[in-house]
């Protein structure tokens, strides 16, 4: 027997009219490329979004076209995110860091019939020019009067929009209509497309909005640090007007000064990044004396956060949430708050402790460890494996892409994230490498992140990072790459000694090199397979 209720698709443009109608107080602030700060309701967002959406139709785009962006965090590329989706196409966000080659196979592969671009991206365009597709239309984001410094093929954002009306009909469309498409950062092979619904992608607003809504709401502003371009800035364009919660958009300029300054001067509550960016904004802070006004937390995904960096966001009365996901989740699969009961049990030095876990499942997301057959293992704590994953929110297969879509799932549907982990009794994920990040030795293995969070704690040590090279005797051994926090060099003894308190012996890498910096991914991670590459002749003494 069917349950007797209304079916009404699900649809992200639904989300902004929302805000619009109960949140139009509600701010969305930016640093554009252009050096000023813009700022607007969500009301007046919904009135530029209707007449973008009216431009997009004249252009020709259709239901299914996908319509892609090369551009920085800011109030036109948020427009974007709801015009195209709303109009029935899908919102292909390029990631700009990638290489030449990797950015035109997901142009090619998407099939984009028209790119937005920012300003400071359209160099990068006219160096593809030669080798994008011919009857690709490329809109330039920016305003009429600055069009003269750009080619007369390229047309112009802010006219497109003040020629456009602000009344549209929005189509009705089935919910599992497809409505953005976001590539891996393609650090082994090509970048795959992970291809959202306006189903899985209003679940996981809500998703969001219910397990990370300590931060989130009317009054409270929040700075996505994480891009537009990597995974839907973690869900929060939707999230935020959803809540009401004011959206602070930081441009290009991630320093760690400027995002201080940002911070500081709009009163923001929470900000959403990786590690990579918290080591700057953290020496801003010290420089300064004090922590930004108004600033009360910090979320912290797409690697592990060091445990002496939870330590002093914690002492500036900065609440760190460690959270965990993928691409292919949309992402959010795991959030580190603590609840207050939990804290009330726990010791300071406790609490730090499970906020260097990966946090418990939010809702919609369930998770299993498995081992090298495939059997279930027990969240004990101890038991470890491969971490699989399934929900709402999770692709069921890869974009176009059938091989890579065969070799990620199981034989029941769930998918095989590459992490190794294990899960404790009450739920905290730890994920204690990436399965091609684990270093065997002698048959035993090594975590590299349980070396490089112990070493990021060392006051001689900026950034660090643990790779395996070949050895004769053990096959692998680690090796330890760290950027120096000053002049002074930290010795190998001194990170012998601070690592034996921890780990053992056999444990330790066998050797420190030096780089004035770590090579990122194009998502702000360290990547390790540059570093293998480089040290990929590297012989130990």
């Amino acid at each position: 027997m069917l349950g007797q209720m209304m079916q009404r698709d699900l649809s992200i443009v639904e989300i902004l009219k929302f805000a619009a109608e109960n949140h139009s107080d509600s701010e969305v602030v930016s640093l554009r490329t252009e050096g000023n700060i813009h700022r607007y309701n969500y009301r007046d967002c919904l009135v530029r979004v209707c007449k973008l959406a009216n431009a997009l139709l004249d252009l020709g785009v259709k239901k299914g076209d996908r319509v892609a962006t090369l551009a920085w965090n800011g109030y036109r590329h948020l427009e974007l995110y709801y015009a195209i989706s709303g109009v029935g196409a899908i919102c292909h966000t390029i990631n700009p860091r990638l290489s030449a080659e990797q950015m035109l196979y997901i142009i090619e592969h998407a099939g984009d019939s028209v790119l937005f671009v920012d300003t400071t991206f359209v160099p990068i365009i006219e160096q593809l020019a030669p080798k994008l597709p011919k009857n690709l239309v490329v809109v330039v984001m920016a305003e009429t009067a600055s069009m003269s410094n750009f080619s007369n093929r390229y047309l112009c954002y802010e006219t497109l929009i003040s020629k456009s009306s602000q009344n549209i009909i929005w189509p009705d469309l089935p919910e599992n209509s497809a409505a953005g498409l976001c590539y891996t950062s393609g650090t082994t092979g090509n970048p795959k497309g992970a291809l959202y619904s306006h189903r899985s992608t209003v679940l996981h607003a809500l998703t969001l909005s219910l397990n990370m809504g300590r931060y989130l709401g009317h009054g409270m502003k929040v700075l996505p640090v994480v891009p537009l371009f990597h995974v839907n800035a973690w869900g929060l364009p939707y999230g935020a007007p959803l809540t009401g919660t004011s959206l602070v958009f930081p441009g290009s300029n991630l320093d760690g000064a400027s995002l201080y300054k940002l911070i500081d001067n709009e009163r923001v509550n929470s900000a959403w990044g990786v590690p990579t960016v918290w080591l700057g904004l953290l020496e801003e802070i010290r420089k300064q004396h004090r922590a930004p006004s108004q600033f009360q937390n910090v979320v912290i995904g797409g690697s592990a956060a060091p445990k002496s960096m939870i330590e002093e966001f914690e002492e500036l009365g900065i609440t760190v949430c460690h959270a965990w996901g993928m691409t292919e989740m949309s992402p959010i699969g795991t959030q580190g708050f603590l609840p207050q009961s939990m804290n009330k049990l726990l010791s300071p030095g406790e609490q730090i402790s499970k906020k260097c876990y990966q946090g418990r499942r939010v809702f919609g997301v369930d998770l299993k460890i498995i081992d090298e057959k495939g059997n279930s293992l027990p969240h004990d704590g101890k038991a470890s494996g491969e971490l699989h994953v399934r929900g709402n929110a999770i692709i069921s297969g890869y974009y176009n892409n059938e091989q890579a879509t065969e070799e990620a799932f199981d034989e029941e549907g769930w998918f095989g994230t590459g992490d190794i982990a294990s899960i404790t009794s009450d739920g905290f994920l730890n994920i204690q490498d990436r399965a091609k990040d684990l270093i065997k030795s002698g048959g035993e293995w090594i975590s590299s992140i349980d070396i490089e969070n112990i070493v990021m704690g060392h006051p001689k040590v900026a950034n660090c990072a643990v790779i395996a090279v070949s050895h004769p005797k053990w096959e692998e051994r680690p090796l330890l790459v760290v950027v120096s926090n000053g002049k002074n060099r930290v010795t190998k003894k001194e990170i012998d000694d601070l690592l034996l308190e921890h780990i053992a012996q056999w444990q330790l890498p066998d050797a420190i090199e030096f780089l004035d910096a770590l090579p990122l991914t194009a998502t702000g991670k360290v990547s390790k397979l540059t570093l293998r590459e480089k040290f990929a002749n590297y012989k130990l003494a």
